[in-house]
């Protein structure tokens, strides 16, 4: 396998946490329980997401967009399914679940092209 994958997929779990802890932070939730679900949610679900997007994209000959709607809906339902089951303080889970996807995907996509642009990648 690509050596290049595993410290990919460390790469992508540290940024999603730093970025959807910010998140949960900015949008003033303060709950130390609902903050370590936040962690173990991601944990859980971003290495087999990033893996799973990556093992496709080497091994079939499919779109890059049309693998990861699917892959990020699967994240976003699956969290927002936690947060709603162990959460403390998730009045809308599913929504914030979207919400707190979409600012990481947002987020890294922009700092990904920064980083293309000025030639640090």
């Amino acid at each position: 396998m690509n050596r290049e994958l595993f410290p990919a997929l460390a790469v992508s779990l540290i940024m999603t946490l730093l970025l959807e802890i910010g998140f949960f932070l900015l949008i003033g939730k303060r709950q130390k329980k609902d903050l370590l679900l936040l962690v173990l949610v991601n944990i859980l679900t971003n290495p087999p997401v990033v893996l799973l997007y990556w093992l496709a994209v080497l091994y079939t000959d499919l779109n890059a967009s049309l693998i990861k709607i699917p892959l990020e809906l699967f994240a976003i339902f699956t969290e927002g399914y936690l947060y709603n089951k162990y959460g403390q303080n998730f009045k809308r889970p599913y929504l914030f679940s979207a919400a707190a996807n979409l600012f990481s995907y947002g987020i890294g996509a922009l700092l990904q092209l920064f980083f293309r642009r000025y030639g640090y990648v």
